[in-house]
């Protein structure tokens, strides 16, 4: 008598059916058919020399992605929020404290920020500082120029998160004293979500590599992703964990794609193609939400939420007839503003123009409250 008590799942009978549609909310983004046909290519084994040379390729990438010459240069297999605890798993023991600067308040001097992030540093003693460089709830690009400077001059590293910002505005982690930096591979990049890139400084080693208790996730330490990175000076890769293979060739191809365009080119594209949308935004007399034009960040779009109008009707109403992703606000940002991100092939004129109709469209149908 058999012991399988549960059936196959009908759901399972059907096949697989995933619509095209148009990724403009704040992530992820589109992914062009040479990232999507890379990661077609055949699963060989994840301990193969092939794939070794793959990952020096990756490690190469994201060094001119960063502006670095770090040689603990690599991508964790998970999201940016698996780079996130990398860092600091890694970095910070019992005891240590953490500083965070929370970028909720737009327009506001670098100066006075950074005289504040002074005071905490000299205040709180932090191992770490963690800052957003682009901070995709609020749509607010944080400055970093003199902070790296700041932190090691009382002996803190400075973490930074460019999930939604690196290549799509000018970040230099060496020349701007960044300790560790991190992304992911789902926005600017286009490539599949699963794939994280970081990199960390000598100073940053330093710290890590002279713990006095172990991090706390085996599965992100260090020491061992850097030898199966080739990162560590090792003659030899032992197994650590069974890397994604197939989203390695899509970030390596996601990776190429960069740097065939060139950092300087993607950037300048990017800031364009954001100037016309707000243009054309300020046009149909809505309100972007970061008033500070140098403060605004220019691959996530905050706009004002139309006063009168239910924020979720236009979004639920543009998928509807658009088949076109924008989102709400998350975090402090929910209820107040609509998000419209144009990363990588999506930054364009004629993805703005689609947008703009879109929301011409949304807001002439949906409900408008006369209070």
């Amino acid at each position: 008598m058999s012991s399988f008590s549960v059936p196959p799942p009908k759901c399972l009978q059907k096949p697989l059916a995933v619509p095209h549609r148009y990724m403009f909310g704040p992530g992820p983004s589109n992914v062009p058919s040479r990232i999507l046909m890379a990661g077609i290519n055949p699963v060989i084994g994840h301990m193969h020399p092939e794939i070794f040379e793959i990952m020096n390729d990756i490690k190469s990438g994201i060094q001119y992605m960063f502006q670095t010459q770090n040689n603990m240069t690599l991508a964790v297999s998970g999201t940016g929020h698996t780079a996130m605890e990398c860092a600091i798993f890694n970095t910070v023991e019992p005891g240590d404290s953490v500083l965070s600067a929370v970028n909720g308040i737009w327009g506001e001097r670098a100066a006075d920020m950074a005289e504040r992030i002074g005071r905490a540093l000299s205040k709180y003693r932090p191992v770490v500082l963690f800052l957003a460089h682009g901070e995709s709830s609020t749509g607010v690009l944080h400055p970093l120029d003199g902070i790296g400077q700041l932190c090691h001059k009382y002996g803190c590293l400075l973490l930074v998160d460019s999930v939604a910002s690196i290549g799509g505005t000018p970040l230099f982690m060496d020349q701007q004293g960044i300790d560790i930096l991190y992304t992911g591979s789902q926005k600017v990049l286009n490539a599949p979500p699963g794939t994280a890139p970081i990199s960390f400084s000598e100073r940053a080693c330093q710290k890590v590599f002279n713990r006095r208790t172990k991090p706390v996730s085996f599965f992100l330490d260090l020491s061992w992703l850097a030898n199966y990175w080739g990162c560590d000076g090792k003659p030899s890769r032992v197994y650590h964990h069974t890397g994604p293979v197939t989203a390695f060739y899509s970030l390596r191809e996601s990776l190429a794609v960069l740097a065939e365009e060139g950092l300087e080119k993607s950037c300048e594209r990017h800031e364009k193609v954001a100037e016309y949308f707000h243009a054309g935004l300020e046009s149909m007399g809505l309100k972007l939400f970061v008033k500070e034009k140098k403060a605004r960040l220019p691959t996530v779009t905050t706009i004002v939420a139309p006063h009168g109008y239910d924020w979720k009707e236009i979004t639920t109403y543009i998928m509807k007839t658009h088949n076109l992703e924008i989102s709400g606000g998350l975090g402090p940002s929910v209820g107040l503003v609509l998000r419209v991100g144009l990363m990588g092939c999506n930054s364009t004129k004629d993805n703005v123009d689609m947008v703009l109709e879109a929301l011409k469209d949304a807001l002439k149908h949906c409900h408008k409250s006369k209070v």
